[in-house]
């Protein structure tokens, strides 16, 4: 297993795209292991998971993604995968490019890749982009690396950030702990990638969530990172 990528796949409540998420990335990367983090989803996730063999840990409480994220880190390390993958249970995410983003792992000795929507192209001018730029300014001022989209959920992870995540439990999978590895030395490279809309359910981010989001990792990579 260990030169073999495994999908941490977090799902709550996912039932209405979980199933198609799965199949295409058997279909389309089907060297790739997955496991399902079902965080305590009071849909048909789970059944959905034991009727189709899919392998899955079932959380018995919703903890969030940050939980869901960090058991399937544990079960990575444990297992004795090389590399992780972070994959969204709604559609999002697009197999095709898991290769890319491992070749670029090998290449450059990357710690952390991130599936970037903005390497190539240009942000759009929207609420929601305007919230990305500011991120990529703030790394960029506190860690001297550019990072093109900072909110990317589709990240990619080595051994030694399996092994960390796995331990340290005040890490999160989000912008904020990017910019905390990339000040301890970590080196994280970018891949253009495209991303689908949501196919199923509801995204937990409206515009209120958004801006107290934005907030949140602002202050957080500016001024709480700073002490950890």
């Amino acid at each position: 297993m260990r030169d073999k990528v495994l999908a941490v796949i977090p799902a709550y409540n996912e039932e209405c795209s979980l199933q198609n998420t799965i199949e295409e990335l058997k279909a389309v990367a089907p060297e790739v292991d997955f496991i399902v983090i079902n965080d305590g989803s009071t849909d048909s996730t789970g059944e959905i998971c034991r009727a189709n063999g899919y392998p899955v840990l079932d959380l018995p409480v919703n903890g969030g993604l940050t939980v869901g994220f960090q058991t399937g880190m544990k079960y990575a390390a444990r297992m004795g995968y090389n590399y992780a993958i972070q994959f969204d249970a709604d559609g999002q995410h697009m197999p095709q490019y898991i290769d890319s983003m491992r070749k670029k792992m090998d290449e450059n000795d990357a710690d952390i890749v991130i599936g970037s929507r903005f390497v190539q192209f240009k942000k759009e001018h929207s609420a929601r982009m305007f919230g990305s730029r500011i991120i990529t300014f703030i790394v960029k001022m506190t860690t001297g690396k550019r990072v093109s989209d900072p909110t990317s959920g589709m990240r990619m992870f080595n051994r030694r950030m399996i092994e960390l995540f796995a331990k340290d439990m005040s890490l999160n999978p989000e912008p904020e702990t990017i910019a905390h590895l990339i000040r301890k030395g970590a080196k994280v490279e970018e891949v253009q990638v495209s991303m689908r809309d949501r196919t199923a359910g509801e995204s937990y981010l409206n515009l209120t969530r958004s801006a107290a989001y934005m907030t949140r990792v602002c202050t957080s990579i500016l001024f709480v990172q700073w002490f950890r």
